[in-house]
């Protein structure tokens, strides 16, 4: 198998490794609370609600500060990956905007799961969570990316 080839396989076993971890602790994982399926439909469609109500108890050393942190930093650290990644499966062809409206769908797509599975709830300030994690990975990827290129290009002026 051709270096390329082998890096792109690499690649994508890691993309679908983060994809079943995602899906997983989404859907499934039991210490999230996704195995109870929810009484009626819980919604937020305000955009900053829920975030500007878990941002006062940030700090707090209380459960709703470990509740505050967990749901608006593990939802951006969640998406971060998916950013990094889509640019490097692609090889190299994705741009910002493209791997944001992709994270942007992904993430429409859980929220409108768990809307209809009763699991978790469709909450509008997720979308912006799991973008602005997105937007960090992807800008994570152009960081690294960029570095990259400049070590390459001086090596070849080293030859």
């Amino acid at each position: 198998m051709k270096k390329g080839k082998f890096h792109l396989v690499c690649k994508w076993i890691i993309f679908i490794i983060y994809m079943a971890c995602l899906i997983y602790l989404v859907f499934f994982a039991e210490s999230m609370g996704r195995t109870h399926v929810q009484q009626g439909y819980a919604y937020n469609l305000e955009p900053l609600k829920e975030i500007r109500r878990f941002w006062k108890y940030i700090f707090s050393t209380e459960q709703i500060g470990l509740a505050s942190r967990l749901n608006i930093f593990g939802n951006v650290i969640a998406f971060i990956p998916f950013g990094l990644c889509l640019p490097l499966i692609s090889d190299h062809r994705l741009k910002c905007i493209t791997t944001l409206l992709y994270t942007f769908a992904l993430s429409l797509i859980i929220e409108l799961v768990q809307l209809i599975s009763k699991v978790g709830s469709f909450d509008v300030d997720d979308l912006v969570l799991n973008c602005m994690g997105g937007l960090v990975g992807y800008l994570l990827y152009y960081v690294l990316h960029r570095l990259r290129m400049k070590s390459v290009a001086r090596k070849k002026e080293g030859l």
